[in-house]
């Protein structure tokens, strides 16, 4: 879906200023993390936080953030949607409102034929780092974005994204009561500055020049597959993938493409929580999408799930 009105704004202009909040609030959760991994090393801390980190990404960041409230590509009850939404801010980005707009901006700069590098990652990792975790981009002429009214005006959304640090507070009082400092710097501060930090480097991989399997032509931008990460990204790491088909459900497409995300919305799906689950052949073909492997024409990508991915969904008695 686009929230961005055709011809408003110019991706190239702007400039890059320090963003005191979320920088301060990273360094913070940095220094934690370091004091947790020298002081409490332990096989619950890690454990918790392996449990944290997996739940924040699957059912908040992948399928709750960006597969739903961002990309629509599935309905489900609005209760499941906050739950999922709520998870996502967890992963320590910002609130739901905050992540459409950083979101939708970039991919409408990206689909221009050029655009600002801070929207490209076109500048060395550090700076890139720098730039993407501790500052925002300031556009001259930003374009028209208006989130719809049913997201912009739920008084759910409206909390979380006005009070997306603190609503890390809880978890804080919960895991200290449970595990003392140990619990909270592993299950909060370590999670959040894994998380922030995993988002920026995948996306700095994603948007590297590389051959890939499809080309949006007229974008400045294209998208680029990351192997050897459909599992810890679940599934958002086949970029080029979701570059071609951003409204799909389904993000790992390809024989081999792990997709734990999409294999969540399914299990959902079985459940009968989750309804309307697009896939690519669901969405209107955009004339602009080439393929790039030789001469063989376009076409929709083949039914054939990852091997580990299908033999989860069996198990679960799912359909993939």
């Amino acid at each position: 879906m686009s929230r961005i009105a055709q011809g408003s704004g110019d991706a190239v202009s702007g400039r890059v200023v320090y963003a005191p909040v979320k920088s301060l609030f990273l360094i913070a959760m940095y220094a934690a993390a370091i004091w947790g991994l020298i002081a409490y090393l332990r096989l619950d801390t890690v454990l918790l936080f392996a449990v944290k980190t997996i739940a924040v990404l699957l059912l908040g960041h992948s399928v709750g953030m960006h597969r739903r409230l961002i990309h629509k590509s599935f309905d489900c009850p609005k209760w499941l949607e906050r739950t999922l939404v709520y998870f996502g801010v967890l992963v320590g980005l910002g609130g739901p409102f905050a992540m459409i707009r950083t979101h939708d901006q970039r991919d409408w700069a990206q689909r221009q034929p050029d655009c600002h590098p801070y929207f490209g990652h076109r500048r060395p990792p550090l700076i890139d780092a720098w730039w993407q975790m501790h500052c925002e981009l300031r556009l001259d002429r930003a374009p028209d974005l208006r989130i719809e009214d049913e997201v912009l005006n739920d008084p759910f959304y409206r909390f979380i994204d006005r009070h997306w640090i603190a609503v890390h507070l809880p978890w804080v009082v919960v895991f200290g009561l449970i595990g003392g400092w140990a619990w909270v710097v592993w299950g909060v501060c370590a999670q959040i500055a894994v998380t922030v930090t995993g988002h920026w480097l995948i996306g700095w991989f994603a948007h590297q020049p590389h051959d890939e399997t499809w080309q949006v032509r007229g974008a400045g931008v294209q998208g680029r597959n990351v192997p050897l990460t459909g599992l810890l990204t679940m599934g958002e790491g086949w970029h080029n993938n979701h570059h071609a088909f951003p409204d799909s459900a389904r993000i790992g497409l390809y024989e081999g493409q792990s997709d734990p995300g999409y294999v969540l919305i399914k299990a959902l799906e079985s459940a009968g929580l989750v309804t309307k689950v697009r896939l690519p052949e669901d969405l209107a073909w955009r004339p602009q999408l080439h393929w790039m492997d030789g001469d063989r024409p376009l076409r929709l990508p083949d039914r054939k799930p990852c091997k580990l991915m299908g033999l989860i969904g069996r198990m679960c008695g799912l359909r993939t």
